[in-house]
Parts: C-alpha cells; structure tokens; sequence
C-alpha cells in the first residue's frame, strides 16, 4: 500500500511539473538561449583572430559570413584574417565591403587603407584616408598618412605626420624607424641616425632600425659599428652592411676589411659577405 501511495504521489509531482512547462514562454526562452550562443560565438571569433595559423581563421570567418553575409563582425572577421595571412589582395575587397556597410566605422576606413597600402595602391589608399573625418585621431591613421606623404614627397606634412603617430603610442619604435627610412632617404643623415637611434631604445630587438643606423652612419663616413644590443650574427651582418656601404662611398679597401670582419665574425659560413669579397677580390 505503502508503494502504490508514492507512485501516486509521484505522478502527481510529474503531472504538476507538466502543468509549470506549458506556463513557460517557448519564444522568450529561445530568445535567451540565442543570446549566450551569440556571447559565445563573439568569444569565438576573438580566439579564431589570433590562432597561430591565419588561414585557418580565413576558414572559419568565410564559412561564417558566408552563411549570415549581412552580419558586419563577420565580414571584418574575415578582412582582418586575410589581411593578417598576408592575403592582402583579397583583404582589401573584404575590407571594401566592410566599408560599403551601414554600420561601418571610421576605423573600418583606416583598416581598408592599410590593406590598400599592403597592395601597393597608393592612390586608393589616400582616396580612403581624405574620406576619414579629421576628428578621428589614432596612431594607425596617422602612420599611413605619414607613409602616404612620403611617397608623395610632401616632406613637412610626412613630418607632421610621423610626430603626431609617435605621440599618440606607447610603443613607437616602429614609426620611429620608418620616420629615420624617410630622412635616410632625403640624404638627412644625422637626423636619420637620431631616430634609428631612438627606435632602438624604445625596441632593442629591432634589427632593421639597427641595420638602418648602419646605413646612417656609413653614408656619413662613421665605420664604427653602433654601440647597441646585438648578437653575434646580428654584428656580423651588420659589419656586412656597413662595409657595403664603405664601398658605396668609394672606401673600397676600408669595406673589404670590414666584409672579412663580417666573415670571421659570423659563426656560420657567411655566404652573402664571403661572395661581396670574392667579386671584389676579382675585381
């Protein structure tokens, strides 16, 4: 008797719990659930941006926009993947279309004129900064712009440019070196010895703006290396460089001593220097 009481009770329970479900309401329910999937697919494509292999982000986001082509996260998803598998070809009509969308930003605008920058058009890439409201102010906008002025041989505004960039950044070394490549390249080169200098500073790790700072010293007729962090390959082509540039400056028996330095110094064989000081030597 005793069992046959809880079975009732039992069924009771169940029967009253039914009734609770279809007080429930189906559709808010959904709505819940379809917005902590849509948390969970932001966390997602967070990860999916920084995965050690680009182009598998390249999978994900085209399979994804693919299936929902009006979502913008997606799209700039897939531009920033492309861009970053250095697909930049296809990143800038990604990002062109991320432009072409309602809600795109001022930011979108900058991203599109990098990968424009990346392919090497130039003229487009201005195009889409002068598009850019002057109110927007970030590091990015201001090292294409520099870059831009370069190219266009518009000296004081590439300068403006490069100061404001350095600014608005905690980590300037990069701008810095592109900024000292620019006075390098006007033959201003001491103050392109400063920058390159700077660069190394703020990264130590920088082999171009070392290997920059070389380039700066030499065409000035400075043959003592730098005094700079530095490995010893790092040294050896960096002796490489420097007596590149002494031949280039007509001290060819100076460079051939520092080529023969770069080779004793490599702790490899030094193929690139060994060759420089074959043909000389022929020569």
């Amino acid at each position: 008797m005793r069992h046959i009481t809880y079975l009732c009770l039992a069924a009771a329970g169940i029967a009253a719990l039914s009734g609770c479900e279809k007080d429930i309401d189906v559709a808010e329910m959904e709505r819940k659930f379809q917005g902590v999937n849509v948390v969970d697919e932001s966390d997602l494509n967070d990860v999916m941006l920084t995965v050690g292999d680009p182009n598998e982000s390249v999978a994900y986001f085209q399979r994804a926009s693919a299936s929902d082509p009006s979502r913008i996260d997606l799209t700039r998803g897939l531009a920033l993947s492309l861009v970053r598998a250095k697909r930049v070809s296809e990143g800038s009509v990604a990002w062109a279309k991320v432009v072409a969308h309602p809600d795109s930003t001022s930011e979108d605008r900058v991203n599109l004129a990098d990968a424009l920058i990346r392919s090497n058009d130039w003229a487009k890439a201005e195009s889409v900064l002068n598009a850019v409201p002057p109110t927007y102010e970030t590091f990015k906008r201001y090292r294409l712009e520099a870059m831009i002025a370069d190219g266009n041989e518009d000296w004081n505004k590439a300068d403006s440019f490069y100061e404001i960039a350095v600014g608005l950044t905690t980590k300037p070394a990069s701008v810095l070196n592109n900024w000292g490549y620019s006075k390098l390249t006007r033959g201003d080169y001491s103050e392109a010895e400063r920058l390159f200098s700077d660069a190394i500073r703020q990264d130590t790790t920088l082999f171009t703006a070392k290997n920059n700072l070389v380039l700066a010293r030499g065409a000035q007729g400075n043959y003592t290396l730098p005094v700079v962090p530095m490995t010893q390959i790092e040294r050896a082509e960096l002796l490489h460089s420097m007596g590149l540039a002494a031949i280039k400056r007509g001290d060819v028996e100076l460079g051939k001593g520092l080529l023969r330095e770069a080779v004793d110094t490599h702790p490899r064989h030094f193929d690139a220097a060994s060759r420089a000081l074959d043909a000389l030597e022929d020569a």
